[in-house]
C-alpha cells in the first residue's frame, strides 16, 4: 500500500470518466462523455490505426447511432449486406435474406475515424499505453498504466475479449477449465475474391466455421474461429490447418485457392472465451466484448459493443448528474445489459454448438432449409433493434 501512496502524490489531474480500451465500445463511450462536457482519457495499448480480428459486419441496428456519433456513413459508399448463406463441411448450405442486415467496414478504418472524432470532441487519447491496474479507494479511482497513473471519479473496461486485468482480477472466465464454450482461437484475413457484395457466408468445418463478407475499397474480410486442438493436431501450423481441414469444406477450398491475401501473415487471437462474464468487476463497469462475448456466427458483436457505450454511458451521466449514488449506477447497468444481451448470449451459444461440427451442421441445415421463416426467426433472436 506504500506504493500506492507514494504514487498517489504525483497524480495526473482528475477526469470525470477513464477508459481503458479503445475499440469501438470505448471510444463510442468517450466520443458520449466528452459531448456530455465530461473530462475524459482512453487509455489505448495500440496506436491508431491498426488491424483487429474481427468479422467486420455491423448489424443496421447501429446505423443511426454512428452517424450521430460522427461517422459519415451514407457518404462513404459501404456495401450493404441484406443476404445470408451457411454451409456445412460437406458443401450442403441454405441461403436467407437478413431481417435487418447490416454493412461492411474494416475496425482498421472504423476505429481511426471514431478515434479522429474523440480527439476533436476533446478526449484526451492515450496511445501505446497499457493499464495494469485500476484501484477502487474512497469513492474514487486510480488507473495505473504503462506511462504514469491518474485518478478518475469513473472507469469503463473495454479492453475486449481477454486482458491483463481479467486475469490480474482473476474474473471467474478465466478460471474456468477449457469446455466447449472456451479455449478458440480466431484467424483473420482481407482478401480480394469474387464474392457477392450483398452476401455474407459462414463456411463450417472441423471444430470451426469461417466468414466471409465485404468491407470497404472492394476488399474481403475472411475470418474463422476454431477450437486451440485443431490448431494442435496440425502441428501449430495455420496453413497446414487450413490446407487439411478448413479446405475439406468446396466453399472454403474454392475461396483459399483462389483469393489475393492482402496480409503478409495473417491476424491470430487465442484463449477466446464465451463463459458468461460479469458486467461490473471492483466497481469498474465493463462494456463490449469485455463484459460479455457472443458468438462470431452470429454477426452482432460490433453492434453489442456500440450499444453497451450507449447503456454504460446513461448510467455513468445519471451518476455524475448526482440522480443515482454509485451502487444503482452499477444494479442499473447491469440489469439493462442484460435486459438488451442476455438472450442473444443465450441463442448465440445454442447456435455455436451445431455449428463446427459435421453431423449437427447438417442437420440443422436440413431441418431448417424447408421452413425460411424459421430460419429469420433464429436469426432476429441474436439481433437487436436500432436503438
Amino acid at each position: 500500500m506504500s506504493a500506492l501512496n507514494n504514487s498517489i502524490v504525483n497524480l495526473q489531474p482528475k477526469y470525470d470518466i477513464a477508459i481503458a480500451g479503445g475499440g469501438l465500445a470505448g471510444l463510442a463511450l468517450a466520443i458520449q462523455s466528452a459531448r456530455a462536457g465530461y473530462k475524459t482519457v482512453l487509455f489505448e495499448r495500440e496506436k491508431y490505426p491498426f488491424h483487429k480480428v474481427c468479422g467486420e459486419y455491423i448489424s443496421l441496428e447501429s446505423w443511426n447511432f454512428l452517424q450521430d456519433l460522427g461517422l459519415p456513413l451514407s457518404d462513404m459508399q459501404l456495401p450493404i449486406i441484406n443476404r445470408l448463406l451457411i454451409t456445412t463441411p460437406n458443401g450442403n448450405y441454405i441461403e436467407s435474406p437478413l431481417p435487418l442486415g447490416g454493412f461492411g467496414i474494416s475496425r482498421y478504418t472504423i476505429d481511426h475515424l471514431l478515434a479522429n472524432i474523440a480527439r476533436q470532441e476533446g478526449v484526451t487519447l492515450l496511445e501505446d499505453t497499457k493499464v495494469m491496474n485500476v484501484v477502487y479507494r474512497s469513492n474514487s479511482f486510480f488507473v495505473f498504466t504503462s506511462k504514469g497513473e491518474t485518478e478518475a471519479g469513473v472507469v469503463a473496461g473495454a479492453y475486449g475479449k481477454r486482458g491483463n486485468l481479467d486475469v490480474k482480477w482473476k474474473r471467474q472466465f478465466t478460471k474456468v477449465k477449457p469446455n466447449k464454450l472456451n479455449h478458440y482461437i480466431a484467424v483473420k484475413y482481407h482478401i480480394r475474391t469474387h464474392h457477392p457484395a450483398d452476401l455474407i457466408a459462414l463456411h463450417n468445418f472441423e471444430n470451426g466455421y469461417c466468414g466471409i463478407s465485404q468491407i470497404e475499397e472492394n476488399k474481403y474480410c475472411l475470418c474463422y474461429l476454431t477450437t486451440a486442438a485443431n490448431l494442435r493436431k496440425c502441428r501449430n501450423d495455420i496453413s497446414s490447418m487450413e490446407r487439411d481441414i478448413l479446405m475439406k469444406n468446396p466453399f472454403l477450398e474454392k475461396i483459399f485457392s483462389n483469393a489475393e491475401m492482402l496480409f503478409d501473415e495473417p491476424l491470430t487471437i487465442s484463449r477466446i472465451s464465451f463463459n458468461k462474464k460479469t458486467q461490473i468487476e471492483n466497481h469498474v463497469l465493463m462494456i463490449g466484448d469485455t463484459a460479455g462475448l457472443i458468438a462470431p456466427l452470429c454477426g452482432n458483436g460490433m453492434s453489442m459493443a456500440l450499444h453497451s457505450s450507449k447503456l454504460a454511458f446513461e448510467e455513468i451521466n445519471s451518476f455524475l448528474q448526482g440522480r443515482i449514488n454509485r451502487f444503482e449506477m452499477e444494479i442499473q447497468y447491469t440489469q439493462q445489459w442484460e435486459k438488451y444481451f442476455g438472450r442473444r448470449l443465450q441463442a448465440g451459444r445454442l447456435l455455436q454448438s451445431f455449428f463446427g461440427s459435421s453431423i449437427l451442421s447438417n442437420v440443422l441445415i436440413k431441418l431448417v432449409k424447408p421452413f425460411p421463416k424459421f430460419v429469420a426467426f433464429l436469426i432476429q433472436q441474436t439481433h437487436g433493434k436500432p436503438f
